[in-house]
């Protein structure tokens, strides 16, 4: 047994849970739709496809085969314990559309199928040759599918790494008593270690699996934005885009209003992402959805600088929030509404060209609906796009 399959064969993670009607009622088929469209938004929405969900943890699985019913799922992962916890899940919701098996990520193509779905979020940065593990997930996604991976990024998680060094060089074990004994360790840090906002906002500190998870981990690296994409090239993916791409973009947040805006527009597109991780300095993961063929990503690329955006039929993503008066705690990001005419006639239906309607100028109109783009505001359906608009 390999050290990480038995570092989660002692703290399964996330940690397991036994209910997931909240989870349930979350899904319905308005944020499938917008999720089917983020991945796919060329392709009429299905709600039927293959998805494999490579490194399933306890729950991961279980919840892509609650949240697409009609979907087949499969769930992997090398740790028993964990799937123990998913096969649970799946007896409890009678999920008969979910196959979980335990087999590691590098050995994907033994499943002898391929998916139109690919999902590995914190589970390659944790392998002993994350190559091998993504050149394994390219191997089983289907010639058009869709790819989500997630791994770490360095910057944001300076203070992890540091408490990991740390944790080395006094020593520290996984023994219940030694994580409670890192953990009380851990309220004594300074006010301004890098670790500290960690400590306070993220979910990963707030158990045990969670602390061992994030400190004591016995495999971890992080990838900065060209690692990152440099990764996905030499797995023969293409980058499509980051799920949610406002922090990356130079039009979104307080960049876009100081005296380098122009010198970011003027950088390639993939320079623009490495840059601005390096400004923000808070990032602690990258979460991107990737192709195997470059026509899949390009039939996946949005374009506003034509007429094809007409075409685009908008969705309001799931988490839009509309202030008018009072920014809500913890709000990631907000739309504050100018048009509201425009924003009330989204309905996943019409255009964008629909929606606009009487509206004279069609430039404020694109510049509006690209601006909830960029802000992960929407999500859009190019299907009804003419094909000669597209090129």
């Amino acid at each position: 047994m390999s050290d990480v399959s038995e570092f989660y064969e002692r703290y399964p993670y996330p940690p397991p849970v036994d209910d997931l009607e909240a989870y349930r009622r979350n899904w319905d088929e308005r944020r499938r739709r917008a999720e089917s469209h983020l991945l796919w938004p060329a392709e009429a929405y299905r709600d039927d496809r293959s998805v494999l969900v490579a490194g399933c943890g306890t729950t991961q699985a279980a919840h892509y085969a609650l949240r697409w019913p009609r979907a087949e799922v499969v769930g992997i992962d090398v740790s028993a314990s964990s799937l123990a916890f998913t096969q649970a899940l799946k007896r409890k919701y009678a999920l008969d559309n979910l196959e979980v098996r335990r087999l590691p990520v590098e050995r994907a193509e033994e499943l002898g199928r391929t998916f139109e779905h690919v999902v590995s979020t914190g589970v390659l940065h944790h392998l002993a040759d994350p190559d091998a593990g993504l050149r394994a997930l390219q191997a089983v996604l289907a010639p058009e599918g869709a790819l989500h991976v997630m791994v770490y990024a360095p910057y944001g998680r300076a203070g992890v790494y540091m408490l990991q060094d740390y944790c080395r060089r006094v020593g520290a074990g996984r023994s219940d008593d030694e994580i409670k004994a890192l953990a009380a360790s851990l309220k004594a840090l300074p006010a301004d270690h890098p670790l500290a906002p960690l400590l306070r906002h993220s979910p990963d500190f707030a158990d045990r699996a969670g602390v061992a998870d994030a400190l004591l981990h016995p495999q971890d690296r992080a990838y900065s934005v060209p690692q990152f994409l440099e990764f996905l090239a030499g797995a023969g993916l293409e980058f499509g885009r980051w799920v949610r791409q406002a922090p990356y973009l130079p039009w979104c947040g307080a960049l876009a209003s100081t005296p380098h805006h122009v010198r970011l527009l003027a950088l390639p597109v993939t320079e623009q992402y490495a840059a601005i991780e390096l400004f923000r300095g808070t990032m602690v993961r990258h979460a991107a959805i990737a192709y195997r063929s470059g026509r899949a990503a390009r039939a996946a690329a949005i374009d506003f600088e034509g007429d094809a955006w007409r075409g685009y039929v908008p969705l309001r993503a799931p988490d839009t929030v509309e202030v008018r008066e009072r920014l809500p705690a913890g709000a990631s990001a907000v739309l504050i509404n100018r048009k509201e005419q425009l924003l009330a006639r989204i309905d996943g239906r019409r255009t964008m060209a629909e929606i606009a309607g009487a509206v004279a100028e069609s430039e404020p109109v694109r510049a509006f609906f690209q601006q909830l783009w960029r802000w992960d505001q929407i999500v859009v359906d190019t299907s009804r796009v003419e094909p000669n608009l597209k090129s």
